[in-house]
Parts: C-alpha cells; structure tokens; sequence
C-alpha cells in the first residue's frame, strides 16, 4: 500500500482510506459487527493506516468499534467528526464551543485514544466557521491535547475555502468522475496552504462502479432509495457509457477507473472507499493495481470534452 503526506500535519498515510458510513449499518442497510471487524481487520493487513468515522454512525458504535480494534496501533490514523446534535428531532446542527469540546472528549473515549488523530467538523455552514464559536474550539481542543490535527468536512466550495483560510489542517470534499469541479475550483488553495485533502464518495455511492442497471433497486433501509428518483439514477447510469472507454489496459473495471481516477490527483492525500465486505475491500485494492501511473494521460486529457458532451461540468 503506497502512502502519501496528509497535508501539512507531518503523518504520512495510505493512500486509501476505509471508510465506515457503511459497515456502520445506517448507510446502506444492516451490516453485523463480525461483518465490519473482518473488514477493518482485512484492511489492517493490506496495510491501510487510515480509518474515516464520524460520532454519529451507528450512534457511536462504529467509533467504539474502531477503538477496539484499533488500539495501540501507532502508524494508524483516525479521522472522526461531529457537529450534528441527535437528541433533538429531527436533529440539528451544533457548534458551540462547549458542546463540541464535549464531542470531542466523547470521540477520543469511544476511540480509546488521549487525543483524536484528525477531528472534522462536519459540513458547518460558512458563518459557523466566520462568525461562529467552531474555529475557537477547534484551537482550544487542539491547545489542550484533545485533537492532534483539525480540519472540516466540506459540503460546497465556499465552505472549503473559508475553512483553509481559517488554517484547517485537512479538508474532507465529494471528489469523484462525475463530481471533481468542487476539488479543482480550490486546487490554488490546496497548493498554498498545503492541507490534507480527503476524497470522500469516490464511487459516488457505488454508482461509479458500474454495475447497475437502468432498473435497478435498492432494498429498505439503504438511504440510496431516496438520493436519486428513477430518472435521475437512470439518467446517471447512461452517463456511465460516456466514460467506459477508462476500461482498457491494466484498468479492468469502472471501479477501478472511477478510484484511479480519484488517485491520479497529486492533490488527494487519500481516496475514502466503503467496502462492505472482504471482498469488496480486496477487489477495489486489487484492481486499482500499481500506479502511480493510475490513468493514461491522454485518457484524463480527454475527460473534461467527454464529461462537457453528457452534461456534467468538470
């Protein structure tokens, strides 16, 4: 497993990330917690070293997971979040100081760590980074040993760029084929301030793997039944055909396509993928192979025209 520098914070990382939205159970439908021990332990033995959370999946159970399983383990890098306030309903946004100095104490709790590797807030709006009280206690959490490195889970560019310019640490954005202008409208910015960039929905939610067909449906409980209305998903699905021609050579899959895509950006310091299963998790790191030369260049140079002919902005 290749690793990469998260950002300025002087840990180096591998360069995919496991992320648990879905072993969580809340993302995609009921996953049991010997299913999710077997894939974080698979990806501890291929050698991923960094783990995205969030407090809120699983109600805590999936950070209390990773602490178990994790403990100890010095070259592994924890990413959590919060700032999503559940005891209300529905639930709100919350970033007070005091109550997020209290979600961070609960995360490293949970995680079974003295102070959390990168702690996000998670999607603020921009006057909760310029007028609100989020920025200070992400510096007094960092000033009193509660977090080793800070950043913010971005929902737009405007957030993105409030946030680097407020010294987040590591950003956390949608990057993926059919949704890289957000990324590439803040490049500058990665480049001067030199911050981690984690790439999150690398496979937009498994639609870039390119296994679905026009009819397909998802099962109760997987919250991909309301993302997309049948056009939108089967709108989406013929927009795929555009960008097939990525599967050629040592590129065997649109899975892989839409991952490599992802890590041919010098930019990312890791790509967040969300397996399900062991096989899953071996299949993506199988096929993504090699590198660092992920993508022929000409097939990237051509992407932006093929992307601009089906209607998605690049």
């Amino acid at each position: 497993m290749r690793k990469r520098a998260l950002g300025r914070t002087g840990r180096f990382v591998s360069e995919m990330a496991l992320g648990t939205w879905g072993l969580s159970g809340d993302a995609y439908g009921a996953v049991t917690e010997a299913d999710a021990e077997l894939v974080i332990g698979r990806a501890l033995d291929i050698g991923f070293t960094l783990f995205d959370t969030c407090d809120a999946y699983a109600g805590g159970k999936t950070e209390r997971l990773l602490g178990r399983l994790l403990r100890g383990k010095d070259d592994v890098v924890i990413v959590t979040r919060g700032g999503l306030d559940r005891t209300t309903d529905p639930p709100r946004k919350r970033f007070d100081k005091a109550w997020l100095l209290e979600r961070v104490k609960a995360s490293a709790k949970r995680l079974a760590v003295d102070a959390v590797p990168v702690y996000l807030l998670h999607n603020p709006s921009p006057d909760a980074l310029v007028i609100g009280e989020a920025i200070d206690a992400m510096a007094a959490a960092k000033k009193d040993g509660l977090v080793q490195h800070w950043g913010v889970s971005c929902g737009d560019v405007d957030v993105a760029k409030i946030a680097l310019d407020r010294g987040a640490e590591v950003v956390e954005m949608a990057y993926n084929l059919f949704h890289a202008r957000d990324v590439h409208r803040v490049a500058g910015e990665l480049m001067l301030t030199r911050a981690g960039l984690l790439a999150r929905s690398t496979l937009a939610h498994g639609l870039l793997a390119g296994l679905w067909s026009k009819a397909h449906e998802f099962a109760e409980g997987d919250t991909r039944r309301e993302r997309w209305t049948r056009l939108e998903l089967e709108k989406r699905i013929g927009q795929l055909d555009a960008v097939r021609y990525l599967v050629r050579g040592d590129v065997h899959t649109m899975r892989a396509a839409a991952t490599r895509f992802v890590l041919a950006n010098h930019l990312v310091s890791a790509a967040i993928l969300g397996p399900r299963t062991v096989t899953q998790l071996e299949q993506l790191v199988r096929e993504t192979g090699a590198g660092p030369r992920y993508i022929p260049d000409a097939d990237l140079a051509e992407l932006p025209r093929t992307l601009d002919r089906v209607g998605i902005a690049s």
